[in-house]
């Protein structure tokens, strides 16, 4: 654990200006950037200190929004989705404009309802290299592309792989009406033509995520 500089002690906890919203180490919070028009930049807390004159730092460790990595932005990152980085940082504990929740991807996923303050995160970034933890991850559909909880996704019955509408030639509207899908390899394969009759509840379709 990092020593203490002289004059500093540490906190436990410190309380958003203007909010009863209590910060702890370990916590995830937004905080205001230097230039207006950007978002929030996203951080987790790892220690909260306070010199002589009860003026209060964290040491923060930066989460990182795809567009601000190296490779930018691609069309499987989701909306909500942050990088965890190596890189840290100590703010001033005033720059704190609010809490924020950090998922795992899994619980993201299974979230009901996706709110302002939800984000997720399935990587690590190494800032100087732009290299990601894991480097690898699964892939679905025709485009072989990690999925993306804001897309609409349905699945193969026989299969069990998941599909972008637009990739099988079907429309998100159609999409959201399908009680039964076959993807055209399984179809082949099997010499059907057209839909597999299975019971409708066997047949999973991924619902975009709702936002607020």
């Amino acid at each position: 654990m990092a020593k203490t500089r002289p004059g500093k002690r540490d906190v436990d906890s410190y309380t958003i200006k203007g909010t009863n919203k209590v910060v702890r180490a370990g916590d995830c919070v937004l905080m205001r950037p230097s230039d207006t028009g950007k978002p929030s930049y996203v951080a987790r807390v790892e220690k909260i200190e306070a010199d002589n004159r009860n003026n209060v730092k964290v040491r923060v460790r930066w989460y990182y929004r795809p567009e601000e990595s190296m490779g930018g932005r691609r069309q499987f990152h989701g909306v909500k989705e942050l990088f965890l980085s190596d890189h840290y940082d100590v703010q001033s504990a005033h720059t704190i404009e609010g809490k924020c929740i950090v998922h795992s991807f899994k619980n993201y996923t299974k979230l009901e309802n996706v709110g302002a303050e939800d984000y997720y995160c399935r990587f690590e970034y190494k800032a100087a290299t732009g290299g990601f933890t894991p480097d690898r991850v699964a892939v679905f559909c025709k485009c072989e592309m990690p999925y993306n909880p804001d897309d609409l996704m349905v699945q193969c019955e026989t299969c069990k792989d998941w599909y972008h509408p637009s990739c099988v030639d079907v429309t998100i509207e159609q999409a959201k009406k399908l009680e039964h899908f076959i993807c055209s390899e399984c179809s082949t394969s099997e010499a059907q033509n057209g839909f597999h009759e299975a019971p409708a509840d066997e047949v999973q379709v991924e619902p975009k995520r709702r936002k607020r």
